[in-house]
């Protein structure tokens, strides 16, 4: 129940700075920034969960254990012969293909490949340098399974960009 807590307080605060910072400001620019930009944030709140979190209660701590540094040769796994590689594979794709899909849309559709999967590449990245202070393994694998994710997700992005903006159009419209 403790560690259940813990969670909760990082929800609160996510909660929280959506409500009294993003929610106005994006609401304000009309319902199709709104609906994008909080499914962006929704999904990242649940990157966090899946990556750092519990975070607020750890920040303390975070000096409190040795520093496990990054494996940073790619796909050791399946060489060392871990039964779980291709569903920690499959898993890091998944979880960031909806950024790539996202990205752009958060940008009014002016994202780039380039640009979309730099952005992927940072978040990634700035997550696998964390995670070791949040006593969590880092691996070299995972930074190259998000961005392979972020790769398919844009690509979801440009097949479904037509579906996509007729509906943020029709939000428009309703404003």
């Amino acid at each position: 129940m403790k560690y259940l807590i813990k969670y909760l307080i990082d929800f609160i605060a996510l909660a929280f700075l959506y409500t009294f910072v993003f929610f106005r400001k994006w609401k304000s620019k009309g319902k199709d920034v709104l609906l994008v930009n909080t499914l962006m944030y929704i999904y990242l709140s649940f990157v966090l969960y899946f990556t750092l979190m519990p975070i607020i209660t750890h920040i303390p701590f975070v000096l409190n254990h040795r520093y496990k540094p990054m494996n940073l040769v790619p796909f050791i796994d399946i060489s060392m012969g871990r039964g779980d590689f291709f569903r920690q594979v499959a898993l890091n794709i998944i979880m960031t293909m909806p950024f790539g899909f996202l990205f752009p849309l958060t940008q009014n559709g002016t994202s780039k490949f380039s640009k979309t999967i730099l952005s992927c590449f940072l978040m990634s990245l700035g997550i696998e340098l964390l995670q070791p202070f949040f006593n969590r393994s880092s691996d070299v694998t995972d930074l190259i399974t998000n961005v392979i994710g972020g790769m398919l997700g844009y690509g979801f992005y440009v097949v479904f960009k037509p579906v996509t903006f007729w509906i943020l159009d029709h939000l428009k419209m309703r404003n």
